[in-house]
């Protein structure tokens, strides 16, 4: 049997993870998995065959170490799902604006290197927008994530300017379709269409994860949202494994909000025949 590792937290206890169900599809397939916390540092990498970077929801808090624990992975004979050069070019949101330039819409961004309180007052007249959303480059599962109205800006400026000091961060107008519709999210593996979900946030919030209380549906992909997600995969520095698109519906179009390449949820409990699809996606990748 050969050995898959999958990188995760030390603890999932207040997440809601899936990769569970990958398990047996992998072993019929001649290979054992298991999760191993990426924190370790004394895991003999070489002892597996590929290592798929999975629920590693806290790497945000320690973004150093988690580049050293993948630079250490892809050094081994171990193959590294998605690679080393992928997650440096994602973990930042800034790959966002290498989308638009090759003409793909996102949402509408300013991008801030310091926090000025007069930028972020402007930036309501900028998006011509009541309510903007303030978040770090560098983030996952919404953390450091505030949806500002004025008010509640001169309400929070000492917290603000305390998260952002040494942050850079991106500021976008709060899109109302996020409450009134929600966000989608197409996955793929291997370049391949998998399934796709919608989320909506908990009524009174506008995060759309489990672990805020948002809720899934399974959808049926539109045509425009696969036309989306298709120049989105074309975009990408290399080929991987998997991937999420998320989408949200602005002025009449798609417009991309994130591609999630390094720890994405996958959602395998929406879709019964995804866990196989990824299975299917990673023999062929080897």
């Amino acid at each position: 049997m050969k050995r898959c590792a999958f990188l995760s937290m030390e603890s999932l206890d207040d997440f809601f993870s899936y990769d569970s169900m990958l398990f047996e599809p992998l072993h019929k397939a001649g290979w054992v998995a298991e999760e191993v916390s990426w924190r370790k540092t004394d895991i003999d990498w070489n002892i597996y065959d590929v290592v798929v970077i999975r629920t590693t929801w806290d790497y945000q808090e320690d973004v150093e170490q988690f580049l050293a624990c993948l630079q250490r992975i892809e050094a081994s004979t171990a193959k590294l799902q998605n690679s080393l050069k992928i997650v440096q070019w994602n973990i930042n949101k800034g790959y966002l604006k290498d989308l638009q330039n090759q003409g793909i819409n996102i949402v509408p961004t300013l991008w801030c290197d310091t926090f000025l309180l007069s930028e972020v007052k402007a930036s309501f007249e900028h998006f011509d927008a009541p309510e903007v959303v303030i978040k770090p480059l560098v983030s996952a599962n919404a953390d450091h994530t505030y949806r500002l109205t004025p008010d509640s800006l001169e309400q929070q400026i000492e917290e603000l300017q305390d998260i952002f000091a040494s942050r850079k961060f991106m500021l976008q107008p709060f899109l109302t379709e996020i409450i009134k519709e929600g966000e989608y999210s197409l996955f793929y593996f291997a370049g391949h269409y998998s399934h796709s979900i919608l989320k909506q946030p908990q009524a009174g919030d506008f995060r759309v994860q489990e672990e805020h209380g948002g809720q899934l549906k399974t959808i049926q992909a539109s045509e425009d949202m696969l036309t989306t997600a298709r120049y989105c995969l074309a975009a990408l520095p290399e080929d991987v494994l998997y991937a999420r698109i998320d989408l949200v519906r602005h002025k009449n179009q798609f417009v991309v909000i994130e591609i999630e390449l390094i720890e994405p949820s996958l959602y395998f409990n929406m879709d019964p025949e995804s866990p196989q699809r990824f299975v299917d996606a990673f023999l062929e990748t080897l």
